[in-house]
């Protein structure tokens, strides 16, 4: 099983990775031919909502990527000062307040895409819940990467943690 996690987490990163380099390069592209068109008095409207459907996608899909690479940032100023038993306690309390997080954004997160179908952009002959569509599928990733990620820490001995503080 624990290999099953292992390979859905490396195909997992590398779709991720794919998509929101894909979609932070179409983004700068829009937001630059835009500006280009505009000055020379043809608006590309359009860009703008097609930049918008794409960051939404990119900062969930962004976030999920960050979580399962553990490259988010941290201010380990405090925590590294703190004896490993503490920093255990910690963290599992951190990893059980980002499963509320995402559940609460998960929970409300299809209605407001159902209330969103009848909505359209502005430019775009499309549903705008092709836009919230990102904040519950999103979360639900992120969700199975936090809870994961809690399994993980549950299990991790205390000796695991980084280095106890000097003056401990």
């Amino acid at each position: 099983m624990r290999d099953f996690f292992e390979k859905f987490d490396k195909v997992m990163i590398r779709a991720e990775e794919l998509i929101t380099a894909l979609l932070l390069i179409t983004i700068a592209t829009f937001v630059f031919v835009a500006a280009i068109t505009r000055r020379f008095g043809f608006p590309l409207n359009w860009t703008q909502d097609v930049s918008l459907l794409e960051f939404a996608w990119l900062t969930f899909l962004g976030s999920d990527l960050l979580l399962r690479t553990s490259k988010l940032i941290t201010i380990d100023l405090i925590f590294d000062n703190l004896p490993k038993s503490v920093k255990k306690v910690l963290q599992i309390l951190f990893d059980c307040g980002m499963i509320v997080f995402l559940f609460v954004l998960t929970r409300y997160g299809f209605p407001l895409v159902s209330q969103s179908w009848s909505r359209v952009f502005n430019t775009l002959p499309m549903s705008y819940a092709w836009c919230t569509l990102s904040v519950p599928v999103g979360s639900l990733l992120m969700l199975e990467t936090v809870i994961e990620k809690t399994v993980r820490d549950l299990a991790r001995p205390v000796s695991g943690y980084a280095k106890e503080p000097k003056n401990a």
